[in-house]
C-alpha cells in the first residue's frame, strides 16, 4: 500500500477589496467576531487588531462569567466552594476536557494551574534529572527569553555552568528557520550528554511550528526527556500532545486562548507518567487525594495524572475568564478554527507577496502545516519607525528586535477585510516613505 502524502492545502486568492468582503460574507465563523470586544481608536472606529499572538481579545461573555463568581462570593462567602453555580472546589476540572481537546491530549494529561514559566520550572523539577555525565539542556537558539532564563537557572541550581550546559539548536548562516537535520547532528554528537530538550511549539519570532512528534522521537532515541513550551501554539495550531509522545508541555492562556493578561497556564504530562509516584516533584495540598484532602493530618497521597503537579487551590476569577473563552472553543472546535486560520493567513501572505520580494520578506514558513496564523515580516531598510506608523494608522501589530513585525490574523475575531486594510495601509506608508526619499 502506498503511503498517503500529507500535501498542504493550496489556496487561490484575488486582489481587491471586493474579494475580501466576499470572503467575509461566506465565512462560516463570521458571527464570532461579534462575540469579542474590538478595541477602538479615539474616534470610535475599530482598530485592526493583529496581536492575538501576544494578548487575545476579551470575549464579551467573560464579564458575565467573572461576575457570577463575584456574586457567589458576595452572597455565599466560603460556601461558594461547594454550593455556587460553578463550585470553586472542583473549578479547575470544568476546564480540563475543553483544554484537552484544544491541545490534543487526554483529560488525565491536562491541568490548568500557575503561570507558564512557573509550570516549566515545576516540570523541570520532575523531568530534568541531571547526572555528572548527562546534564545538558537543548533549546532553540532564539527561544523565548523566559525559557532561556529558566533553563539557565535550572543548570545553575544543579551546580552546572549555564554556558557549558546549554546547547543551542541554531539556524544555518543567512537563514532564520531551523532544520531537523541539524538537530539530528547535534544529538548524534552530544545526545549522551543531554538530559532535556525543551523547544517552543511555535517559535515566537519566526512563527515556525515544529514537528513535536519528530523532535520527541529523536530525543527519546538518545535517552533525553522532551518538553515543549506551547505558548504560541495552543489555540493556534493542531497540537497533538498525546500522540507526540512528549514527556510534558506548558502554555499560557492569554494569547490565542483569550483568557486575559497574566491569566493561568495549562500543563500537560503524558499519561505514561500518570501513576509514577517515584518522579521527583514539588507538592502541595492540591496534589493530594481529593477524597482525603481536608482530613488535614493524613500522610501525602499523590493524585494521578497532571493534577498531581498542583500545589494550591486555584484563583477562581482567573479560571472564570478562561472558562468563558474555552466555552467558545467548545462551540466551534479547533478543526474549523484551523481551517479558517489557514485560509486567512494564506490570504495575508498572498497580499504581502504582491508588494514584491524587494520590499517585503516573510520569514515564517510558507507551508501552512509548518506555521500557525502568525506571519513575521521583514521590510527592507525599515526600522521600528515603520511599526510606529502602522500603529498611528490603526494597525495593532508588534515589533520584535532587530527587524521583525509580527502580525497574527486570528480566526475567531479577525476578518479578511482586516487583512486587506492592513496591507493597504502598509502599502500606503511604504509609498509615502519612497516619495520622501
Amino acid at each position: 500500500m502506498l503511503e498517503t502524502l500529507n500535501i498542504p492545502t493550496v489556496f487561490t486568492h484575488k486582489t481587491g477589496h471586493e474579494y475580501a468582503l466576499k470572503q467575509d460574507e461566506t465565512d462560516a465563523l463570521k458571527s464570532f467576531r461579534n462575540q469579542f470586544h474590538i478595541p477602538k481608536d479615539t474616534h470610535g472606529n475599530p482598530l485592526i487588531y493583529m496581536t492575538g499572538n501576544s494578548l487575545g481579545l476579551q470575549p464579551k461573555q467573560t464579564k458575565g462569567y467573572v461576575n457570577q463568581e463575584l456574586d457567589d462570593w458576595a452572597n455565599l462567602g466560603v460556601e461558594g466552594h461547594t454550593t455556587g453555580k460553578t463550585p470553586w472546589l472542583p473549578y479547575h476540572e470544568f476546564l480540563t476536557e475543553a483544554m484537552a481537546k484544544i491541545v490534543g491530549a487526554k483529560p488525565i494529561e491536562i491541568v490548568v494551574m500557575n503561570t507558564l514559566t512557573a509550570n516549566l520550572h515545576f516540570m523541570m523539577v520532575s523531568f530534568y534529572q541531571p547526572t555528572k555525565t548527562r546534564y545538558k539542556i537543548l533549546i532553540e537558539s532564539d527561544a523565548f527569553p523566559s525559557d532561556k532564563y529558566a533553563v539557565e537557572s535550572q543548570l545553575r541550581h544543579h551546580g552546572f555552568d549555564d554556558k557549558d550546559g546549554l546547547i543551542l539548536w541554531q539556524p544555518r548562516e543567512n537563514e532564520e528557520l531551523l532544520r531537523y537535520e541539524d538537530l539530528e547532528r547535534i544529538l548524534e554528537k552530544e545526545g549522551d550528554s543531554i538530559a532535556l530538550i525543551l523547544i517552543g511549539g511555535v517559535n515566537y519570532y519566526t512563527g515556525q511550528f515544529f514537528d513535536l512528534k519528530r523532535i520527541t522521537s529523536l530525543g527519546h532515541q538518545h535517552g533525553c526527556k522532551v518538553g515543549f513550551d506551547c505558548a504560541h501554539a495552543a489555540g493556534n495550531t493542531k497540537l497533538e500532545l498525546h500522540d507526540s509522545g512528549a514527556d510534558f508541555a506548558a502554555w499560557c492562556s492569554y494569547k490565542y486562548l483569550n483568557s486575559g493578561p497574566g491569566s493561568l497556564a495549562g500543563c500537560f504530562v503524558h499519561e505514561r507518567h500518570a501513576h509514577n509516584k517515584d518522579l521527583n516533584r514539588f507538592t502541595g495540598w492540591w496534589s493530594h487525594n481529593k477524597k482525603t484532602r481536608f482530613n488535614m493530618r493524613d500522610e501525602f497521597d499523590q493524585l494521578p495524572g497532571a493534577e498531581g503537579w498542583q500545589l494550591s487551590n486555584p484563583p477562581i476569577l482567573s479560571m472564570a475568564a478562561i472558562k468563558a473563552s474555552l466555552d467558545l472553543f467548545e462551540t466551534v472546535g479547533m478543526e474549523k478554527l484551523i481551517a479558517k486560520s489557514k485560509k486567512l493567513t494564506s490570504y495575508f501572505e498572498f497580499l504581502l507577496n504582491q508588494l514584491g520580494e524587494d520590499t517585503i520578506r516573510i520569514i515564517t514558513p510558507t507551508n501552512p502545516d509548518e506555521r500557525g496564523c502568525q506571519l513575521s515580516i521583514q521590510v527592507r531598510n525599515a526600522d521600528k519607525s515603520l511599526h510606529d506608523k502602522l500603529t498611528e494608522a490603526g494597525i495593532i501589530s508588534d515589533w520584535r528586535e532587530p527587524d521583525v513585525i509580527r502580525c497574527a490574523p486570528t480566526p475567531f475575531y479577525n476578518s479578511f477585510e482586516d487583512v486587506y486594510l492592513l496591507v493597504e495601509k502598509l502599502k500606503s506608508i511604504l509609498n509615502h516613505n519612497q516619495l520622501k526619499a
